[in-house]
């Protein structure tokens, strides 16, 4: 019987999936345009379903958990279209305006996160009510207005965490080398983050602005910076920054470009499955900066609207664009009410920028799963032309003007900061008890002892991790024994294995360079917050360092927006 159930859900999720997803949120106006044999499908199969699901609740073995089973069913459809498609039920709700808007209700302004059994002040935020009340990365949290987190998990704290702005919350929490808890009341405060995390002038009267993310709030705060810089500082260009920006809430990205394009110039199309649906957008005000260059920094975590602010600039020859291909995601999701106080984050479009190409990298049209997503290749895109007649490329992100070298992190990096071990964090916040105090962002370097201590307390920790090279050595051993070369190359693959022979300590050494730039970051992070990491990071950036040429040569940054290579065939 339970097999039974298990295969009807199955023909469920993969039979109706699409047709639930048409029936249910699309326009007024759209329906109007489908035929009446789809009219009839979407009334069959949403039958089949109410039918097939009431008989399962009424007949199955075991009680089935409504809520559960139609939520999951849910995900499972979603996540075979794109994985930007959402559904937040009434609970989740705030998360999906926090997305948004980059601000919730109140607490206390801090990230959290569970970790061997314990619930960690992952980062208080810079100025929120957590951070000035004293509480630091790593503080183990235990109670929340005398409610015990034994057990509990990190959204059961953060739920409790967060309430009415301007009540007051009692934490009970344990420091890093401590034995006795501490207590301290916090007040909760409206709680919203500035993406500008740091902005600032450099030499040659150079303006730099970090937007870390699009948010209600990002045009506002990167035009106060911009104000600032231009009325203190006196800047004569300007360098925005977007590495590592997923992007967000296209209308601010929109009213950045308004900031520095003429009145009137289109600035991004969408285009939708109908036509009643498709918008273009144009400038619509005068710009503050019509004639400041531009320098845009961008890497492979570029995505959607730093996309849209770094191509628009530079197929309109606004700007120069500085570091690596951006991620390509040029599909547009729109916010959609749904009954019981629900919301839907739903990709309604494709966009295109003003050259006319779309950047999307990955083609979803046969869906999200493994076996149907595919990149697109370099091969099948298309030569589009900037304002200037300069040749670009569609699909696969916006590529640079100027390409820098890509930091790749190898898999030992990536291990020690996102496993289970959370190296560089455990490290850094014992680390913190011997220092209390350290050099400021703009002149802290990690000392070798200091690396030195840390390689000690990863062998300490009996860390482990997959190397990606004895992965594949081990699939070309199976392949090489299956065909029959194993044996007549066996000495020659033997001395291969040897040399690919996990040796921590090998490693920690010939990834000294990388270990400690990360292990800086966390550093900074948790004695500066993310602003530290931006003023640290910038002292040795082959980016910024691109970027300030650039703009200190008129005839380097004038023949860039105006040169018309010839486009790869």
């Amino acid at each position: 019987m339970k097999q039974l159930f298990t295969d009807l859900l199955s023909h469920l999720k993969t039979k109706v999936a699409a047709l639930i997803l048409v029936a249910t949120f699309v326009s007024y106006a759209a329906q109007a345009q489908l035929s009446e044999k789809t009219h009839f499908d979407i009334a069959k199969y949403l039958d089949i379903y109410n039918a097939l699901f009431k008989e399962l609740n009424m007949y199955y073995v075991d009680s089935i958990d409504v809520k559960k089973t139609i939520q999951d069913n849910i995900t499972f459809m979603l996540r075979r279209l794109d994985p930007y498609t959402e559904y937040f039920p009434e609970e989740e709700t705030s998360s999906f305006v926090e997305q948004t808007t980059g601000e919730y209700a109140g607490g206390i302004g801090a990230l959290i996160s569970g970790e061997s059994g314990n619930i960690l002040i992952r980062e208080p935020f810079e100025g929120m009510p957590a951070a000035l009340a004293g509480l630091q990365a790593g503080d183990a949290l235990l109670e929340i207005d005398g409610v015990s987190l034994e057990g509990k998990d990190s959204s059961f704290a953060s739920e409790h965490l967060r309430g009415q702005p301007n009540t007051n919350v009692k934490i009970k929490f344990r420091r890093t080398g401590e034995t006795k808890p501490r207590e301290i009341v916090i007040e909760r405060k409206r709680i919203q983050r500035n993406p500008v995390i740091y902005y600032g002038a450099l030499p040659g009267n150079i303006g730099y602005i970090y937007l870390s993310e699009f948010t209600t709030h990002s045009a506002s705060s990167v035009k106060d910076a911009f104000n600032d810089l231009k009325t203190n500082k006196g800047i004569k260009s300007l360098i925005i920054d977007v590495r590592d920006n997923g992007g967000g809430v296209v209308e601010d990205c929109l009213e950045i470009l308004n900031y520095f394009l003429p009145k009137g110039d289109t600035l991004l199309t969408m285009k939708g499955k109908f036509r009643q649906l498709d918008r273009t957008y144009r400038a619509t005000q005068q710009p503050i900066a019509p004639d400041i260059p531009i320098a845009v920094l961008v890497n492979r975590s570029s995505a959607s609207a730093s996309e849209i602010l770094s191509g628009t600039l530079q197929d309109l020859d606004r700007a120069v664009i500085i570091g690596n291909r951006t991620f390509g995601k040029g599909l547009v999701q729109s916010p959609r009410q749904l009954p019981y106080n629900g919301s839907l984050k739903l990709t309604t479009a494709k966009y295109y920028i003003p050259s006319g190409r779309n950047i999307q990298a990955i083609d979803y049209s046969h869906g999200n799963d493994e076996d149907s997503i595919s990149y697109i290749p370099d091969s099948l895109t298309s030569v589009f032309y900037t304002s200037k007649g300069r040749p670009v490329r569609n699909s696969g992100g916006i590529t640079p003007d100027f390409v820098t070298g890509e930091k790749k992190m190898p898999t030992i990096a990536f291990y020690m900061e996102y496993g289970n071990e959370n190296l560089f964090f455990n490290f850094v916040t014992a680390w913190r008890i011997k220092h209390p105090q350290i050099a400021p962002p703009e002149q802290f370097v990690l000392s070798d002892s200091d690396y030195e201590a840390f390689k000690t307390f990863v062998k300490s920790k009996d860390f482990n991790y997959d190397r990606q090279s004895e992965k594949a050595l081990a699939s070309l051993k199976e392949v090489m024994d299956f065909e029959g070369y194993l044996p007549s190359a066996s000495e020659e693959f033997t001395a291969l294995e040897n040399k690919l022979k996990p040796d921590l300590d090998r490693d920690l050494d010939f990834y000294k360079n990388v270990l400690s730039d990360r292990l800086t970051k966390e550093i900074m992070r948790q004695y500066y917050y993310a602003k530290g990491v931006v003023i640290n990071t910038l002292r040795n950036d082959d980016d910024l360092k691109k970027a300030v040429e650039v703009l200190s040569d008129t005839n380097l940054y004038e023949n860039t927006l105006t040169a018309k290579q010839a486009a790869d065939k």
